[in-house]
């Protein structure tokens, strides 16, 4: 078979998980389950892939999603149904209900603030299954709250965990990271702006939510995108998104309740400092554990990171193994501050227990649905179809292929549901792409990650944990369906950026 063959064939599991999402609306779990079966004839037929190999893969990708993938989920709603549970949730509504009761603002606090904040230093879908099961608790339709923190946890995961996403690409690439941290900064940075505009409108479903928090808005956007390019361009991928989501989500809060100064609290509304600090403990001692943890923290890092296993699973590759790492993890972290919290605020063990059996229960189709996107992923991977995919964008597009650089970056995320994974896929090509076409690597190199904050929006994986969260496991279609409008829009957007911006650089 020739390449184009090859990259027609490639793209049918792709193309599959769309229609009957997005189009048949067909229950995730059931179509994620059947594509696995699909990918993995294809890959033994048309790439000759050993039937061990195929089975392995899955396997390979079963694993990864229950470690570390489903274990953040589990541990987000975990901690969400505690809250409810023990009433601290109505705490948690009755503080942000006194910054401001305005729920476009609650939106850019929570799903774009706060959000960010949780990607910038975990990642793995804590960014999308906290704040949407927040939003809902707030009264905001379930629905609303899992697309909304979807489009919101677009931008920040770039930087994600600490810089992963960026650090990893100048790994496969070869690029001196400082600089290639930048110029992925300037490429995301009119959407920073943008995204809190979109988010507002669509809080209401009119241009006309706009009126009377432009201000608010601008400020939450710009306060996130000049921090992140002044540290990307001085200091490199670990802290952009970190910085920047705590200046946004703290100058947002500030103007909210500097707008919301005419309200007068009743003895009723006031929460006490005690009670206020007991209810967000949970996400407190997350994020105090999350930052202790990590390479900011270089002696802690170091000891934590002995606690992993590295298992060969994959028969493919005599070298191939992965990596498990059992306690500095996200989901360990959350399930860590969680438990620590319920035991500060006098819960029982065995109570706490019970409801995470509870939580698992609740979440048994999204172990299925999950389970098989990263078995997708990994067969793809493994098997040589993801390649053909990138090497038939290639041979289609010639020159113009600074047009579909982030679309590529986009399927890597839709593929594997991580920015990081996009970027070990595609980032060589994209940097011997360039060379070829006597582009500046770095620039199409920073597309790929672009696109792949793109990928984050549509991908079953970040879906299926929206749905999780909210409680709407089973309409993963009517998400899809919704963002996908959006992405497309992102893409080609981005596209023209890197196609007619090469030169954007010298302005800066």
């Amino acid at each position: 078979m020739n390449d184009y063959m090859l990259f027609a064939i490639a793209m049918i599991p792709v193309l599959w998980l769309i229609v009957s999402l997005g189009v048949l609306k067909m229950p995730a779990h059931k179509t994620c389950s059947f594509t696995v079966i699909l990918t993995l004839a294809i890959a033994i037929i048309c790439w000759r892939m050993k039937f061990i190999d195929g089975i392995t893969a899955t396997v390979e990708g079963m694993a990864i999603a229950l470690w570390p993938i489903l274990l953040v989920i589990v541990a987000a709603l975990f901690t969400y149904n505690l809250a409810v549970e023990t009433k601290t949730m109505d705490v948690i509504k009755k503080m942000l209900s006194s910054i401001t009761t305005d729920k476009r603002i609650q939106v850019l606090i929570l799903a774009w603030g706060f959000g960010g904040f949780l990607e910038a230093v975990a990642g793995y879908g804590t960014a999308v299954a906290i704040p949407a099961s927040i939003l809902a608790s707030l009264g905001f339709n379930p629905l609303f709250a899992a697309v909304i923190c979807l489009l919101a946890n677009t931008v920040p995961t770039a930087f994600g965990a600490l810089g992963i996403p960026v650090t990893t690409l100048a790994t496969v690439t070869g690029l001196e990271v400082v600089h290639l941290s930048y110029v992925t900064s300037i490429q995301l940075a009119g959407f920073i702006v943008l995204i809190p505009f979109l988010l507002v409108i669509l809080t209401e479903k009119s241009i006309k939510a706009l009126k009377g928090v432009i201000g608010i808005t601008l400020v939450s956007g710009i306060t996130f995108a000049v921090p992140q390019i002044f540290i990307a361009k001085y200091l490199g991928a670990d802290l952009p998104a970190l910085v920047a989501s705590i200046c946004s989500m703290a100058c947002t809060i500030l103007m909210a309740k500097a707008m919301n100064k005419e309200k007068v609290e009743t003895k009723e509304d006031k929460i006490g400092l005690k009670e206020g600090v007991l209810a967000w403990l949970p996400y407190i001692l997350l994020c105090g554990l999350i930052l202790i943890a990590s390479p900011l923290v270089p002696s802690i890092n170091s000891l934590l990171a002995k606690a992993i296993s590295n298992i060969h699973i994959y028969t493919g590759d005599a070298t191939s193994t992965t990596a498990f790492s059992w306690i500095n993890t996200p989901g360990m972290m959350i399930l860590i501050a969680t438990f620590i919290a319920g035991l500060i605020q006098k819960l029982k063990f065995t109570y706490m227990l019970d409801v995470l059996k509870r939580t698992i229960i609740q979440l048994k189709t999204s172990f299925i649905t999950i389970m098989s996107i990263v078995a997708i992923s990994k067969i793809m991977s493994h098997s040589g179809m993801t390649s053909s995919i990138s090497f038939g964008l290639c041979a289609i597009t010639g020159s113009f292929y600074p047009l579909i650089a982030p679309l590529l970056g986009a399927i890597g995320t839709f593929v594997t549901g991580s920015d990081t994974s996009a970027n070990i896929l595609f980032g060589a090509l994209q940097t011997e792409a360039a060379k070829s076409l006597s582009i500046d690597p770095y620039w199409i190199a920073a597309a790929n990650t672009a696109g792949a904050t793109a990928g984050k929006m549509i991908s079953p994986q970040s879906i299926a944990i929206a749905t999780s969260a909210t409680g709407l496991i089973g309409s993963e279609g009517k998400i899809l369906s919704t963002t996908v409008k959006y992405c497309l829009g992102y893409v080609i957007i981005l596209g023209l950026i890197v196609y007619f911006g090469g030169g954007v650089l010298t302005l800066f």
